[in-house]
């Protein structure tokens, strides 16, 4: 297995940057997961690995090995794509056994690698059916199979669970993260579903618009994202938003209410570039009651109530702005019920406003 190193991968198509000098590194035996909004380049950054596009400027080593001039077959890694790419007319076994075959291994050596993996995938009584015999969830496994069976440096998978049912993702997810700590094999993936990189990754690397937003594990990225983007785009629901001032003695300013911010949230907030900020808060962390309370606190009434079975989402208008809050199902407030909320000082993200980047 190996480690990937990516050096200020550039990559542009018809004088559009898809991807603007990334810098990551994925550690030998890594699960990390790129993840974005669509047009991110996430794809491009994982088919400029895999050999299938050129950068334009910067360095890709696979091992210690400069790989930018290796065409796929040489770089010695395995891909699983969106559509399984099955050879429908061939069975499971010959689907298994054709990348080795191309490598003109020995027969005997092939059948044990296509057996040993058909029974670690548990796909060892379909050896003889074609993809068209097969389930979605069925043929999946044959795909990763046909990556496994190569014992290659390192697998790239392209949002390989998106063409399933949303029951049998979920199953996929565990078993797919399963069987990469069994097997030891450094991966990239690619998706755009933040549950499954979160409960997936070793490290999730946050991509938008062709650059690296953040890189970390799932709860450095909840608990403290560096910036806007990754603030709101990590969560569901997504992080509230609510621009203001801080002004004098520390007090921010929401117009509505002026909110004391700790001593050391104050003095954080003065490092904006402007006295402009956001407040972001996560809907599991605020407080809402049914009557006011000692701590500063907005009187609102509900705009709608999202009822989740284990949970409600409240949504509460502030100002122009929605606010959603996370409280027990019991939690007896309908549409327009008056309620009071308020923002543990704790639990406050503060960002900058111009910039986007997180203060705190």
């Amino acid at each position: 297995m190996a480690r990937v190193k990516i050096r200020g991968l550039t990559k542009a198509y018809d004088g559009t940057l898809a991807v603007k000098g990334l810098h990551l590194e994925i550690h030998d035996k890594e699960f990390v997961v790129l993840l974005g909004p669509s047009g991110c380049g996430k794809t491009t950054t994982l088919r400029c690995v895999a050999g299938l596009e050129s950068p334009d400027a910067g360095e890709i080593y696979i091992g210690d090995r400069l790989v930018n001039d290796l065409d796929p077959k040489d770089r010695n890694i395995a891909m699983v794509f969106q559509n399984y790419a099955l050879y429908p007319h061939m069975t499971v076994y010959k689907n298994l056994a054709f990348p080795l075959e191309n490598r003109r291994l020995p027969a005997g050596e092939i059948d044990a690698r296509v057996r040993k993996t058909a029974k670690l995938l548990q796909i060892d009584h379909l050896l003889g059916r074609k993809p068209a015999q097969l389930s979605g969830g069925q043929q999946q496994r044959v795909a990763v199979g046909r990556a496994i069976v190569r014992e290659p440096q390192a697998f790239l998978m392209d949002e390989p669970l998106s063409n399933l049912d949303a029951k049998l993702r979920v199953h996929m997810r565990a078993e797919l993260k399963r069987l990469q700590k069994d097997i030891g094999v450094t991966t990239i993936y690619v998706t755009h579903d933040q549950v499954e990189a979160m409960t997936m990754a070793d490290r999730v690397a946050i991509m938008n618009g062709g650059l690296l937003q953040q890189c970390g594990s799932p709860t450095q990225i909840f608990r403290t994202p560096a910036n806007q983007f990754v603030g709101g785009f990590i969560g569901n629901p997504p992080m509230n938003f609510l621009a203001g001032s801080v002004g004098p003695e520390g007090m921010f300013d929401l117009n509505i209410l002026k909110l004391p911010l700790p001593p050391d949230l104050a003095e954080i907030a003065t490092h904006a570039s402007s006295d402009e900020i956001v407040l972001g808060i996560r809907p599991q962390d605020v407080r809402v009651s049914l009557q006011s309370t000692d701590e500063p606190c907005i009187c609102t009434e509900t705009f709608a109530t999202e009822p989740m079975g284990d949970q409600t989402i409240l949504d509460m208008k502030v100002g122009d702005a929605l606010v959603k809050a996370v409280v027990v199902p019991e939690f007896p407030a309908d549409m327009g019920t008056e309620v009071w909320i308020s923002f543990p000082a704790r639990k406050l993200h503060l960002f900058d406003k111009k910039t986007g980047r997180a203060l705190v």
